[in-house]
């Protein structure tokens, strides 16, 4: 790819990404309906503050979702590539498990998996 491409390519990604901000602040209809300064707008009205601190548990739960969802996202290419790789790839997996699994048992260890 030559320099001429690429300039080229940042000048459209630039154009493309500055013409939907612009136009996303032109289009959209407005609503001045009081129910949408809402927290929730399930038309249900809020009682009491509606700014509530949660418990860490939720946001441990989440993030151990996502480095298992990671997990996979790194899984299945291996799984293409592991039999033009050969062995190598089979040790790099297996020491990307035992860190996964070192993981899941400190976590398991604080108990972050339980959910109260």
């Amino acid at each position: 790819m030559n320099n001429e491409s690429l300039i080229l390519f940042f000048i459209v990604a630039v154009v493309l990404v500055g013409g939907a901000l612009v136009f996303s602040t032109f289009v959209p209809p407005s609503s001045t309906n009081p129910q949408k300064s809402e927290t929730y707008e399930c038309g249900i009205p809020t009682k009491g503050l509606s700014w509530l601190q949660f418990n860490v548990g939720y946001y441990l739960f989440a993030i151990l979702f996502l480095v298992f969802d990671v997990e996979t996202v790194f899984v299945f290419p291996w799984a293409v590539v592991m039999k033009d790789i050969g062995m190598v790839a089979f040790v790099e997996i297996v020491i990307f498990f035992f860190i996964l699994i070192l993981g899941l048992l400190y976590a398991w260890k604080k108990h972050a998996l339980i959910w109260e």
